[in-house]
């Protein structure tokens, strides 16, 4: 059967909507609208840094806006309806796909840790902190004392209770309960989800088969190349992963798709064809602007980003200050489905001041040409601009800055705008807040949001 044929744009759009960012910043953050977004993109990545704001509540004020941490915390910790394991990195995934990372807990190996032969090696420190954890509930990595002369506080410098914590947890015999000043506090699993030691893991093929179809389903159609680098773990051969496509394709779960300009074989659900005709016939992908955590799924796999938006992405995080192009922590620019830019920002928390240090904006959007892949047409750059001067606000609402200061604009000739539209965003009256975070607005205008919302 001769493949179907779709456009980038097709591939991109349907994307762009799987990972819920065809309308951003437009919905409330729920217990039902968080869940339903994590089952979709498959994990929500966890990340420490906080320059601006910790990784995954920057991923989740790209889809819903300004929203109270607290409602975060209730729904995980309290609620329990995500828990904490590894999927692309240390991640927030559904508790409905407990019985697929069931089956990853249970063939956890030592391979997957550097310091496996440490652990072999050390069988009745792991059974103390187990016992521990039994006995005294939940614990943390500071509730084992150790004393080690000279140690610099890297991975090879890990307590052994450290190493142990982390085992029991990868290998599923005990559960994140909780976080404090973000450190983890670990208890049994069945005390975390007591459902859990009744729950009936996949099979290992069964596995493999619900990872390939997860996966797809984050990203609408994918390279194998795609696949391989979206959901990262477990580690897998890749004959194993030969293998489970191979059966999908035979069992007509997944077909071959041909997208136009690429050479790789190309891979969808059998069920997504027709999303994938329909986002073909979209006259824009998405509407709105956004600000993109560098950890952001969206972002997971950056060489697809730059195929199909012509976007090349790099966190400089660990690039030396004299070799950074675009900043220590420079957050991708989302407008209508188009990446067009990214900036630098900082919180400065004791003046309550959101700088923005740099923007870049990518060179077809300063010169006003067409974008170099993925595209719904011109791109409005006055459009776009106010579109930046109202994240901005947003963000800075968010992480409770006052004002908002832009530095280095690059092309120079857009400096003036950016300045101006910035200027008035912040001069506009912040919103009432709920107690949950979200900004309170008149009852017609929610009624009017939501028309606006379904007539799209």
């Amino acid at each position: 059967m001769t493949a179907r044929v779709f456009s980038p744009s097709a591939v991109a759009a349907l994307f762009l909507e799987r990972q819920h960012l065809a309308r951003p910043r437009s919905r409330r953050l729920t217990a039902s609208s968080l869940v339903t977004f994590v089952e979709d993109v498959g994990g929500l990545q966890i990340d420490s840094i906080n320059v601006v704001e910790r990784g995954h509540h920057l991923t989740l004020w790209s889809r819903f806006g300004p929203y109270g941490r607290g409602a975060l915390e209730r729904i995980v910790y309290r609620r329990r309806l995500l828990f904490e394991y590894w999927a692309h990195a240390a991640c927030l995934v559904p508790a409905s796909h407990y019985p697929a990372w069931r089956r990853a807990m249970l063939d956890y190996s030592l391979r997957s840790r550097a310091w496996g032969l440490w652990l072999q090696k050390n069988r009745r420190v792991l059974a103390a902190v187990e016992a521990a954890i039994a006995s005294r509930g939940p614990l943390g990595s500071a509730d084992f004392e150790h004393r080690r002369k000279g140690a610099s506080g890297g991975w090879w410098d890990w307590k052994p209770a450290t190493h142990a914590l982390d085992y029991l947890w990868m290998s599923g015999r005990t559960l994140v309960h909780s976080r404090t000043h973000f450190r983890k506090r670990f208890d049994l699993a069945e005390r975390v989800m007591p459902e859990a030691r009744a729950v009936e893991a996949l099979t290992r093929d069964g596995f493999q088969s619900w990872h390939l179809r997860r996966s797809l389903h984050a990203l609408g159609a994918a390279s194998e190349a795609d696949l391989r680098m979206y959901l990262t773990f477990p580690r897998t051969t890749a004959s194993d992963r030969a293998r489970a496509l191979r059966e999908a394709l035979d069992r007509g779960e997944v077909v071959e798709v041909e997208v136009e300009g690429e050479r790789d074989r190309w891979l969808a659900l059998a069920e997504d064809l027709a999303s994938l005709e329909a986002a073909g016939r979209r006259r824009r992908a998405s509407a709105g602007t956004t600000l993109l955590s560098p950890f952001d799924s969206f972002l997971w796999h950056r060489d697809r980003v730059r195929r199909l938006f012509g976007y090349d992405y790099k966190l400089e995080v660990y690039t030396p200050g004299h070799a950074r192009s675009h900043g220590y922590y420079s957050l991708p620019i989302l407008h209508d489905g188009h990446l067009v830019g990214r900036l630098d920002p900082k919180v400065h928390r004791q003046e309550g001041r959101l700088e923005v240090k740099a923007v870049h904006f990518e060179p077809w959007f300063a010169k006003g040409v067409a974008p170099p892949a993925a595209s719904w047409g011109a791109v409005d750059r006055d459009a776009t601009l106010a579109g930046i001067g109202e994240a901005l606000r947003s963000l800075a609402r968010f992480v409770g800055a006052e004002d908002v200061t832009v530095g280095r604009v690059t092309p120079r000739s857009l400096s003036p705008a950016l300045r101006r539209v910035v200027s008035i965003a912040r001069a506009l009256p912040r919103p009432a807040m709920l107690p949950s975070g979200r900004p309170l607005r008149p009852a017609g205008q929610r009624r009017a949001s939501r028309a606006e919302s379904a007539n799209a």
